[in-house]
């Protein structure tokens, strides 16, 4: 509010105190200002320079009708137009100076003569608004001397309002700031799987919106005959078996990978890829790193330790592209539990 207020009387002051200022000293609607009256009178006089030349040469007068040409386009401009009378005389008699000239019937010394009109039009066109612009200077000198006042004991007011302000504010902050905490860690906690302590479903799906046109592979894996480890050793050995596979999945992947927990016994990883090759190679370390890990599994139909099947799939990282990406690399696992188990594929140009 003490900020608001300030910013009120910052516009005031530049907005309705400075008017002439505004008026006469920017460029805004005054595209005429006296720099264009002092350039044109200055290519008059270089006219009347290049004219009075002993004689004057072809060169020296088309200098001279080239200099009276663009001195007329400088003058002829709406505002002098409007607002000075000497401005159409003026104008004229430089249309009969051209005319002249380009008939080659003149008189030096009164082309010359003739020239003068012009430039005490353009003279008094520029002392007309160096005046408008010392008044405007006055005007602005007496209204910061009454304003200046105004705005020093206002501003002192402010500051006053602002510490106070301050003061509830931070009071208030330090309330935010612990519900923001309580906030944030219940959303880590809701994109997080408990069991495990790697990311859920709605983590991976963040993570790809996150990773916006990057080049990535989406490996899915299912532990094979989950239902059969648990029935034979119980609950929370599976669980047990959960975590550790986990912790596997990431040291296998060489901590490059991001690992999620989509449910049951079904786990996501999300890891950089430049190319499908890649990928197979990340996807044949799992399958030979659960094999070496030698995790017991008594009810395997195939008389095996813990196996894995995995399917994976390359994208390029988007909202739109990802359910295909996903649809591809389930597939892939499809296929491998199709087959047997204990094996890995990858769909090529998913």
């Amino acid at each position: 509010m003490s900020f608001l207020a300030l910013m009120v009387l910052i516009v005031y002051e530049s907005r309705w105190v400075y008017p002439e200022i505004q008026a006469y000293f920017s460029q805004t609607g005054n595209l005429t200002g006296q720099q264009l009256a002092t350039r044109s009178r200055a290519y008059l006089q270089d006219a009347q320079s290049e004219l009075l030349i002993d004689q004057p040469a072809q060169a020296a007068l088309d200098a001279a009708i080239i200099n009276i040409e663009l001195a007329y386009g400088l003058f002829d401009v709406h505002v002098y137009r409007r607002q000075y009378e000497c401005t159409e005389p003026g104008l004229v008699s430089l249309n009969r100076v051209l005319a002249g000239l380009a008939l080659r019937e003149f008189d030096r010394v009164a082309v010359v003569d003739e020239l003068f009109a012009p430039i005490q039009c353009l003279t008094h066109i520029e002392m007309h608004q160096l005046d408008q612009r010392g008044a405007a200077i006055n005007n602005f000198s007496e209204s910061t001397r009454q304003h200046n006042q105004v705005l020093t004991y206002s501003s002192l007011l402010i500051f006053v309002m602002g510490l106070v302000f301050w003061w509830l504010h931070e009071r208030q902050l330090r309330r935010t700031d612990r519900a923001t905490q309580d906030t944030f860690e219940w959303m880590q906690r809701a994109m997080r799987d408990p069991l495990t302590g790697v990311g859920n479903r709605s983590a991976l799906h963040q993570d790809v919106l996150a990773k916006q046109h990057q080049s990535l592979g989406l490996i899915l894996v299912d532990i094979d005959y989950f239902k059969q480890y648990n029935d034979a050793y119980g609950h929370p050995q599976g669980d047990t078996l959960l975590r550790q596979l986990a912790t596997l999945i990431g040291k296998t992947l060489n901590d490059e990978a991001q690992l999620y927990r989509l449910g049951g016994d079904e786990f996501a990883a999300l890891i950089f890829c430049p190319d499908t090759e890649t990928l197979k190679s990340y996807c044949r370390q799992l399958i030979e790193g659960v094999r070496k890990a030698n995790f017991a599994h008594p009810a395997h139909s195939d008389k095996k330790d813990v196996t894995l099947s995995v399917g994976g799939s390359c994208f390029v990282a988007d909202e739109a592209t990802f359910p295909y990406a996903y649809e591809a690399a389930d597939k892939a696992l499809y296929r491998v539990k199709t087959a047997g188990r204990d094996g890995w594929q990858v769909t090529e140009g998913a």
